[in-house]
């Protein structure tokens, strides 16, 4: 089997090493486990069963090169009915968010649910025991006696709205939580969003300054986001979450997640186990790339 990863995928720059060393260490696991895995340097397209990148792309790319790589890899990839694989987000992170060696979540052909597989038809309860204790997490009790209501915001135009405006649908959302609560409302700007401070009308909304989410789930009711990781972190830490997006199988907590706001005052809570374990298994640190162990498994679904 043939495993290409593409370097050129990635924004150069030091910030940007930890990337470069996730493809490296997985084609090191892809080698050690007898397959061929080739870290591609070039611009061109190489035939492969398998080719990886190291993020998605959205709408307005512009021209970026390396997004345009990442695009025509996308493109090549679904024309030849070949997999694609992709390296995202930790939805562990919010832990430490400046932890750079740890893991990462993997999906073939997509980031959203609907639209990519994470390797999770296949449980293996001790995965999530591992990343447990490997982060010193755990799920805590569902919070009953909670305050205030924390919506948080997601990139202004990614690509997980589809184009929707982060300003409308926080207006949008306001206007439908007055209609069933008069709770403070607290606002936490996405943190990879340096200007959501400069277009969210702070007359408005009381934005929330603390550094870590955690920080923001003491006495929460419930948090509201349109379909982002936030919710997994809520859900993890017993904050009642609430998914607003007309699509909410596209969110990683729509297993554990409200979906109307109109019940905000009474929130249903779930069992969160099987989903817990279901979210481990796509996530591998990089010794178990490097290892050979996450290809191991990921191989099974080729």
């Amino acid at each position: 089997m043939i495993f290409v990863a593409y370097l050129s995928g990635c924004p150069s720059g030091p910030n940007n090493a930890h990337k470069h060393k996730i493809l490296s260490d997985f084609v090191n696991g892809v080698n050690s486990f007898g397959d061929e895995g080739i870290l591609h340097q070039g611009k061109e397209i190489i035939e492969s069963d398998v080719a990886f990148i190291q993020g998605w792309i959205h709408q307005n790319i512009g021209s970026s090169p390396h997004l345009n790589i990442r695009k025509d890899v996308i493109l090549t990839q679904r024309v030849k009915n070949k997999r694609l694989l992709v390296a995202d987000s930790n939805l562990f992170n919010y832990i430490d968010a400046n932890v750079k060696k740890d893991y990462i979540r993997y999906s073939f052909d997509g980031i959203f649910p609907t639209t990519g597989n994470y390797f999770d038809n296949i449980i293996d309860s001790n995965r999530w025991k591992k990343i447990s204790k490997a982060k010193n997490i755990s799920l805590k009790p569902w919070i009953k006696n909670g305050k205030h209501i924390l919506i948080c915001t997601q990139r202004n135009g990614g690509w997980s709205m589809r184009g929707l405006s982060v300003v409308k649908w926080l207006d949008s959302t306001l206007e439908n939580l007055r209609k069933y609560t008069d709770r403070p409302i607290i606002v936490r700007g996405h943190p990879g969003d340096r200007h959501h401070r400069q277009y969210i009308d702070q007359t408005k909304y009381n934005l929330s300054y603390n550094y870590y989410i955690k920080q923001d789930f003491i006495n929460c009711h419930a948090v509201i986001t349109y379909n982002s990781s936030p919710a997994v972190a809520a859900g993890i830490e017993g904050v009642p979450v609430f998914v607003t997006d007309p699509f909410p199988k596209t969110s990683q907590a729509f297993a554990i997640a409200n979906k109307d706001i109109s019940t905000i005052e009474n929130p249903r809570i779930f069992d969160r186990q099987h989903w817990v374990e279901k979210l481990s298994m796509s996530h591998w640190n990089n010794d178990e790339i490097a290892s050979g162990e996450a290809w191991e498994h990921i191989r099974k679904f080729v």
